[in-house]
């Protein structure tokens, strides 16, 4: 499979059953591709810039080829719809506990920068959380606007934040 061709979606969960609302959510994200998906293993982390005592996150990431029609805005609607059947609610304070998060990473090679959608996702370089998992699936790609694979991004992030492979 053509990484470059691909949408990256990056998934987390610190509410309720988050290893059950993750592989759920994939199950789910599979009737978004006419391929297979590609799917990272699940991994433990703590919390990054969250309220304080917030649950670790189950985090995963999968890779699929959107369809001919398919839109980097057609397909975030459809992520933020998948969100509210698995029970997350309007944003209330920033980054808090959720039962599902999906983050667009990458649609392609496209980039985009506006109010409802930033392309590639801002701040996925620089999260374990997000290029571990990535890592896993896709080590030699390339995210748009970088210049490093995600195995020599996953390499130059500081050792402080952990990731623990919990099921593969």
């Amino acid at each position: 499979m053509d990484t470059h061709a691909l949408a990256i979606i990056a998934l987390g969960s610190n509410l309720g059953d988050p290893v059950w609302n993750v592989l759920q959510a994939v199950e789910r994200l599979k009737q978004f591709s006419d391929e297979p998906l590609l799917v990272s293993s699940l991994w433990q982390t703590a919390p990054v810039d969250c309220p304080p005592d917030s649950p670790r996150f189950i985090n995963a990431v999968v890779a699929l080829r959107p369809r001919p029609d398919e839109t980097p805005e057609s397909l975030l609607s459809k992520l933020l719809e998948l969100e509210k059947e698995f029970g997350r609610g309007p944003r209330t304070v920033r980054n808090e506990p959720r039962p599902l998060d999906l983050d667009l990473i990458m649609f392609g090679r496209q980039v985009r920068s506006g109010a409802d959608l930033t392309l590639p996702h801002p701040r996925a370089h620089q999260r374990r959380f997000v290029l571990e998992p990535l890592a896993e699936i896709a080590p030699n790609l390339i995210l748009p606007e970088q210049s490093q694979t995600t195995t020599e991004l996953l390499r130059s992030l500081s050792p402080g934040e952990m990731a623990v492979k919990v099921r593969t």
